[in-house]
């Protein structure tokens, strides 16, 4: 037993000795003696009664794990456990003293006798925790330059949150913060205080009051904020010239929900205008366990996220393929780390383009599913170079869903873009042609599925690092036109609709996840520019630099909007059209081949014919602002 217990230990002894000897002095006097120890009882007996209680209370504390608890730090949920504790020692003491005949005990002995314990008890806890916090106090109050870069904050959340919060920061007084006031919704609760702070109306003038109070930081403690009120209350709280930030529970960077409430910054993830999208159930983690899973492209971003993935997931073997060897190599070793020997893991460095080097790898891991992430994304650099893009991700694709055809894979999932919807650029319509290679499959023994969806957050040539490094460097920050508005995703929710849409694939389905509202490239550089804590106009410049060959100003997740069935997920829906034949994917195949040494032209109008839908964007700019406005209800 170490010292802090035994000292427990011994001040609960007293307590329990002085409580009873209290209550036997009350038995002496005539208007008790109805209650509590009657008179006539003798020494031995007493004594015997206070030894049968002190050892039940003992006990009922020690099974409650009173005595493992660090009391400076004691919240509400520990002082109830106490109470509870001795209402049980309470009923034990009283049924000992109905089956001990001699030294009875009677109710109302018992409850006297252990709500004086209890309270006592309680009190010297609360003592304690109050000594404790001044003497750690006055400690550091000596040190007057440490205690005055404390960060004065408001609260917003009067409630059990807010509450909690404040009162672990003022318990600690070595907290970089120091609440000094709550603001709350709720008009009933201002003028009131909640553990000795003042709580003030957020209707009432509340950005003038916060500024007079000279708080530095505002902090948001409210339950259930989905996307859109968080972004209010940031609009809202920003006029302070505060930083705002969040206590809640934070996405780890697998995407899973933390157990813990922490105190952090706003991300940008955190303005999107909607929740966090969890697609993760127990379809996918049964339908990937005990499997072989091939990921191409499992190096990038998205790779390398459906790989910590599938890696939770026990699959049988996780297989990386990737041309790219820095990145393979960083995701095998983060892996690698993680799981050690618990993961089956094997990397092959390869190019799509080269159908030989895939029949190797399928012929030597006999994969169960394919992942095919691999694909040339960027809009510019594609536009300058067509033959390349048509040959990694058209060929490539091609190549791939032929060798899982050859290799009986159970599963192969296109990952694809919104760009593919009537496509304006040669990434787009690549994209496109490989969805129609997926669909015309749907007679194979193979289930081929196609995945779309927007932006992803954070990935490799995304807006977000971008504009991080434009406001780091101290702008200006640049984008191609004001109007532009994108979907976005995180990369998270990005790789769990994959592997989701894997788990339900049957033949040829083109899966499509419901985003929300796209929201303005615009406001993204603005709200990313406050979060840096600094100020457009005076700090940083955003500058439209004009629409980038291909670039079209809204994308579309729909080829036909009308012509999509539910899933089992209500996040997720499945485009019906008409998909091509075997022979016209081949055909079409043969025309993009023939173009690919005549030039950058020749290519760009061989991928018009083979796709449809590939249309110049100023066709699809003209109409923007009316066609934006009327199907989802933004300006641009």
């Amino acid at each position: 037993m170490t010292k802090r217990k035994a000292l427990l230990c011994f001040i609960d002894t007293m307590i329990c000795l002085v409580s009873f000897s209290f209550m036997v002095f009350l038995g002496k006097s005539e208007f008790v003696t109805s209650v509590v120890i009657p008179p006539e009882t003798s020494f031995f007996d007493a004594a015997v009664s206070f030894l049968i209680s002190f050892i039940l209370i003992f006990a009922t504390r020690i099974s409650c794990g009173i005595y493992k608890t660090i009391w400076r730090y004691a919240g509400v949920g520990t002082y109830m456990k106490i109470i509870f504790s001795d209402f049980l020692s309470g009923v034990l003491i009283f049924l000992s003293g109905r089956l001990i005949g001699r030294f009875h005990i009677g109710f109302g002995v018992a409850l006297s006798f252990v709500a004086l314990c209890c309270l006592a008890t309680l009190s010297a806890r609360f003592a304690y925790q109050h000594l404790y916090a001044q003497r750690s106090a006055s400690r550091d109050s000596s040190n007057d330059e440490k205690r005055d870069h404390r960060i004065d904050i408001a609260i917003v959340g009067a409630g059990n949150i807010g509450a909690s919060l404040a009162q672990e920061l003022l318990r600690n007084p070595r907290a970089h913060y120091k609440p000094v006031c709550f603001v709350d919704a709720d008009a009933r609760k201002a003028g009131q205080t909640l553990n000795g702070l003042p709580v003030y109306s957020s209707k009432d003038n509340i950005i003038e009051k916060l500024r007079s109070l000279r708080v530095q930081e505002i902090v948001i403690a409210l339950p259930e904020l989905n996307g859109d009120k968080k972004a209010k209350l940031y609009d809202t709280y920003k006029k302070t010239g505060c930083k705002v930030k969040l206590y809640d529970f934070p996405l780890s960077e697998s995407g899973s929900v933390e157990e813990r409430r922490s105190l952090r910054d706003i991300r940008i993830e955190d303005l999107l205008f909607r929740d966090n999208i969890d697609i993760s159930n127990k379809l996918s983690g049964s339908y990937y366990s005990g499997k072989t899973v091939l990921v191409t492209g499992g190096g990038g971003s998205i790779g390398s996220e459906l790989c910590r993935q599938i890696a939770k997931l026990s699959p049988k073997k996780l297989i990386i393929f990737d041309i790219y060897e820095n990145n393979a190599y960083d995701i095998e070793q983060e892996l690698t780390r993680a799981y050690g020997d618990r993961l089956s893991m094997k990397v092959y460095i390869g190019s799509v383009r080269d159908a030989e080097r895939l029949d190797y790898v399928f012929a030597k891991e006999r994969p169960d599913i394919v992942l095919h992430a691999a694909a040339h994304k960027h809009v510019p650099l594609m536009e300058a170079s067509p033959a390349e893009a048509v040959k990694n991700n058209i060929i490539g694709t091609y190549n791939t869903v032929c060798t899982a055809e050859r290799y009986s894979v159970a599963k192969f999932v296109l990952i694809s873009t919104d760009k593919a919807v009537n496509p304006t650029n040669v990434m787009g319509a690549t994209k496109r042609f490989c969805e129609m290679i997926v669909q015309s499959r749907s007679g194979s023994v193979t289930h081929f599925a196609a995945v779309r969806f927007g932006n992803v957050l954070g990935s490799n040539g995304s807006v977000i690092p971008l504009f991080k490094k434009q406001i780091e460097n101290g702008g200006p920050i640049t984008i191609t036109d004001k109007r532009i508005i994108r979907y976005f995703m995180t990369i998270p929710e990005a790789a769990g609709l994959v592997l989701e849409a894997g788990a339900m694939a049957d033949h040829g389905e083109l899966y499509v996840l419901e985003m929300g509202k796209p929201i303005k490239i615009w406001d993204l550089a603005v709200n990313m520019v406050t979060l840096a804590g600094l100020e457009v106009g005076r700090d940083i410049e955003i500058k439209e630099i004009g629409l980038r060959p291909g670039e079209k100003l809204y994308e579309e997740l729909l080829v036909k909007s009308e012509q999509i069935t539910k899933t089992d997920n209500s996040l997720i829906f499945i485009e019906k059209d008409t998909p091509l034949t075997r022979d016209e994917v081949e055909a079409r195949l043969d025309i993009l081949k023939n173009s690919l040494d005549k030039g950058n032209r020749a290519v760009k109008a061989a991928l018009k014919e083979v796709v449809p839908t590939f249309v110049a964007p100023e066709e699809i700019n003209l109409y923007a602002e009316s066609t934006v406005k009327e199907e989802f209800g933004v300006t641009i």
